[in-house]
């Protein structure tokens, strides 16, 4: 069985259609059975360490305090017949001590442990990620300046100028990395500030106005400078490192020659499939693996292309 990328499998019901329901959201948050993940500045309340990380799951009652004194709660949705909801702890000047020692556990950054985490536990720490930095960073309307206020349940952010009133939903930015391929060999590049060897597939942003295959041909010739054909689409894969959306493509080189944008890449060359099939073993062993880079470049050494 292949599995879906990882951060991919959060198991919730996110019961959009009910973020309106103000009397609900607050029912659900006094349910004893509810499960609040605190997040603070980016990190995770993780319990286990390395050996075997868990998300810390806590009841509303430990949260009651820090509602009361401005962090706001984010209903993610139903997993195993609980209510789930994430609360923000980013306003303290210092992650707070009593949830970590109530749950076992510490505030901990995502990348470093996120591979390691049961897949739905994982998937869910980084939407709660996403989530809560679009929170952090869009708390001034972009129309008037004005402060905005979170609505639905915490998936809308509402200006409170009453001449304005403008709704600002959380965002996503996509992105394509794609895999390039001619023959039996592919191209890998490296950026400067990357550990020494590390080389992985390309990637960049899609602009205004372009489409995904469109974004894939401009980003390839203008990292290593290679025509492409026959891009087809792989998988997705959301990635809260602060807000992508990572858009997985396969395409042929036309062309043999790299021309390296150096202000893009510190280098790039191609690699045979025999060079990656260390790689690809090492995924197939450990899918829980975090990047679709990892992915891609798996999946074309074992012959799995789209």
């Amino acid at each position: 069985m292949i599995l879906p990328n990882f951060y991919t499998e959060t198991g919730l019901d996110r019961m959009s259609e009910r973020r309106s329901d103000e009397d609900w959201i607050a029912g659900l948050l006094r349910a004893g059975e509810t499960v609040v993940i605190p997040v603070w500045r980016g990190r995770s309340l993780v319990v286990g360490g390395e050996d075997a990380p868990r998300a810390a799951r806590l009841s509303p009652d430990h949260v009651t305090a820090f509602i009361a004194d401005g962090a706001h709660a984010m209903f993610l949705g139903f997993r195993e017949g609980a209510a789930h909801f994430a609360v923000d702890l980013s306003h303290l000047d210092e992650a707070p001590t009593v949830l970590a020692d109530a749950a076992g556990a510490e505030f901990t950054e995502i990348r470093t442990f996120g591979h390691d985490l049961p897949r739905g536990e994982g998937a869910i720490l980084a939407y709660v990620k996403a989530l809560a930095h679009w929170h952090r960073t869009h708390r001034f309307c972009g129309r008037c300046g004005h402060e905005t206020e979170p609505r639905e349940a915490g998936h809308v952010r509402r200006c409170t100028n009453a001449d304005c009133g403008t709704l600002h939903f959380p965002r996503s930015d996509p992105a394509v990395i794609m895999l390039i391929s001619r023959g039996d060999k592919v191209v890998l590049g490296r950026k400067t500030e990357w550990a020494a060897g590390r080389y992985s597939v390309l990637a960049g942003f899609v602009e205004h106005g372009e489409s995904l295959e469109g974004a894939v041909a401009r980003e390839v010739m203008e990292e290593v400078g290679l025509p492409v054909s026959n891009i087809r689409y792989h998988s997705s894969q959301p990635w809260p490192f602060p807000s992508s959306l990572m858009l997985g493509y396969f395409a042929h080189a036309e062309a043999d020659d790299l021309t390296i944008n150096r202000d893009e890449l510190e280098d790039a060359r191609w690699f045979t499939r025999d060079e990656l099939a260390d790689e690809a073993r090492a995924y197939a062993a450990r899918p829980n693996a975090a990047s679709i880079a990892r992915r891609l470049i798996a999946d074309w050494a074992n012959g799995n292309e789209p």
